[in-house]
């Protein structure tokens, strides 16, 4: 399901117009986005968890020449998913 699909199931089911709930999507993403930069997490009880994770500093290789590199060490975003939405899954 791509960005339009979503919009289109969430006016469906919501009643909202397609523009609206576009809208609504944006707005949701634009929250979670801006916390995460701030370093704090956002929890959605039994759907999951959006919060920022750190990652070392480590070695790699350079696949075209075979050279060790230093990967510089990053902050990455991460989502652990709620046990209402695991067992949906399942």
């Amino acid at each position: 399901m791509n960005k339009s699909e979503l919009i289109d199931a969430m006016a469906d089911s919501s009643g909202l117009t397609k523009a609206d709930a576009g809208r609504a999507l944006d707005s949701f993403l634009g929250a979670v986005t801006s916390a995460l930069s701030k370093g704090d997490s956002v929890a959605l009880v039994g759907f999951g968890t959006y919060s920022v994770k750190e990652r070392a500093e480590r070695k790699g290789r350079n696949p075209q020449s075979g050279e060790e590199i230093t990967i510089k060490a990053a902050k990455i975003p991460s989502f652990k998913a709620g046990k209402s939405l695991k067992d949906a899954v399942n």
